[in-house]
């Protein structure tokens, strides 16, 4: 099992100083993946319900910066030489999928294929309207992307002709470090996985119960295989609160038993007096340690 951290480019880690602590003391303890979150800009009244609170609006306020994910992850990168580089997630409609699929390519292939692309629908319908982008069809829009960006890494003098993007003879270099970045599909909900089992490379649901995530990655499986797909190699990434009980080995077990292979945990763990390698060394002892076998 896998450890990843969640919310990584938040709070303190937002800034260089923390960046850099966060990243050596993630990846000496054995963590595997630094995932990041991402809103381009932030409404300062918004309608749109966050779906990860009981009360509906995102944690912070106007003020709280959230770097933007690739560019906050070259830096993790240039500081470290093994932690997997995971956006979780980038808001996939609300970006132009060439210009995405060039920085993409580039920060993979500078790190050497470390590149995680954890993609979502988004739900904040304010930032779509800020932004000048159509909130509707925005999954069918998020579909289309995963296709043309993945048409622009295969090969030279590419072509692509979709409803929301067209292309004819095009190349974009440098290419991923190993032809492609793996795109991981973010969301809880019912079109989240389908999507998975349709185009992913992963599923990250954000929230669920070990009954609603194991139904979810049933609809996962069973969708690939629809499509013609081999589910195994889709990889589950997601959460289980008992990590931090008293049977942390536990619930790692339940996950790995319904297929998760990475488990997630908030990188504000390792926020605290004694500095983010004490924590990390802590988490270490008491969860990564514990479940790596599992």
């Amino acid at each position: 099992m896998h450890v990843g951290l969640a919310f990584a480019n938040t709070g303190p880690f937002a800034e260089l100083d923390g960046l850099v602590s966060l990243a050596a003391a993630a990846e000496g303890a054995g963590i595997e993946s630094l995932w990041t979150v991402e809103h381009v800009i932030w409404p300062s009244s918004y309608g749109s319900e966050y779906p990860y609170s009981p009360t509906g609006k995102m944690p912070g306020d106007k003020t709280s910066p959230i770097p933007d994910p690739l560019i906050w992850l070259s830096f993790v990168a240039a500081n470290t030489t093994r932690l997997i580089l995971g956006t979780g997630i980038v808001i996939l409609p609300e970006r132009n999928p060439l210009v995405f699929a060039k920085e993409a390519a580039t920060l993979d292939r500078l790190s050497g294929g470390r590149l995680r692309l954890g993609i979502g629908v988004g739900w904040l319908e304010e930032e779509f309207d800020a932004l000048g982008v159509p909130w509707a069809q925005r999954g069918a829009r998020t579909d289309e992307y995963v296709h043309a960006m993945r048409a622009l890494w295969a090969g030279d003098d590419a072509s692509f002709d979709g409803e929301f993007v067209s292309f004819s003879d095009v190349s974009s270099n440098p290419k991923p470090a190993n032809g492609s970045v793996p795109f991981v599909i973010g969301g809880h909900s019912t079109a989240a996985a389908k999507r998975a089992g349709r185009l992913g490379d992963g599923f990250f649901p954000g929230k669920g119960s070990i009954a609603e995530l194991s139904e979810m990655i049933d609809v996962v499986r069973q969708t690939a295989a629809d499509h013609d797909r081999d589910a195994a190699a889709i990889e589950i990434t997601a959460a289980h609160p008992g990590l931090f009980g008293d049977d942390p080995v536990g619930a790692a077990q339940e996950l790995s038993d319904i297929g998760v292979s990475r488990t997630i945990i908030p990188a504000f763990l390792l926020l605290g007096s004694e500095g983010a390698e004490a924590k990390a060394a802590q988490l270490a002892e008491t969860i990564i340690g514990p479940i790596a076998d599992v």
